[in-house]
């Protein structure tokens, strides 16, 4: 009987143990769920780590990342539309060069109507060649100005180096000195540049 009360003694130690233990181990558990939840806890912060910008306005770095995309955006769509601007008128520029150059070559066709015309003589008045070459005269002036081409002025007004070519002198009681007293060739512009200047006479 002695014996079996001294095998008793063991176990109670044995028991006590085993429960100190499990509290070590339960409140290591606890400890290292803690310290998962404070790196979560720090990591969230983190991301929303507030800094002030220049006018003093607090930002996360969320809202930073944001304003940065935004930024970038706003920039891609300034910078393509500058390029279609620039497109448009480079187009713009080629469309002009090439309506310039066909018109350049109607305006000899346009200076033999005028010179057929003031050659017909009084007796041929009314032949319907004469009117023929009137109408289609008439017509291509008209298509002319629809194209906001339209002739300068010279006879009776001051010499201008920007619209008018002296290629001569010639005396008159009519103007003064320094205006064009007769026109050689007629001028044209092309909405507001000069297509051809014209070649004038000037009084001296």
């Amino acid at each position: 009987m002695a014996g079996k009360k001294k095998n008793a003694k063991p176990k109670a130690e044995s028991s006590k143990a085993k429960t100190a233990e499990k509290e070590i181990l339960e409140e290591k558990v606890k400890e290292n769920g803690s310290e998962a939840e404070e790196a979560v806890e720090e990591s969230v912060e983190e991301n929303k780590e507030e800094t002030a910008d220049e006018n003093g306005e607090v930002k996360t770095k969320e809202q930073e990342k944001i304003e940065e995309l935004e930024d970038r955006v706003k920039r891609q769509l300034a910078e393509f539309e500058n390029f279609r601007k620039r497109t448009d008128k480079e187009k713009e520029q080629m469309f002009e060069t090439g309506a310039k150059s066909v018109l350049e070559k109607i305006l000899p066709v346009i200076d033999n109507f005028e010179r057929g015309l003031a050659n017909v003589k009084p007796e041929e008045e009314g032949d319907p060649h004469v009117e023929g070459m009137r109408m289609i005269y008439k017509q291509l002036m008209a298509e002319l100005e629809k194209l906001e081409v339209k002739p300068i002025e010279a006879v009776g007004c001051e010499f201008n180096p920007d619209y008018h070519n002296a290629i001569m002198q010639s005396p008159s009681d009519e103007y003064e000195s320094g205006f064009v007293a007769q026109e050689l060739q007629k001028g044209y512009m092309y909405r507001d540049t000069v297509l051809r200047h014209s070649m004038v006479a000037v009084v001296p």
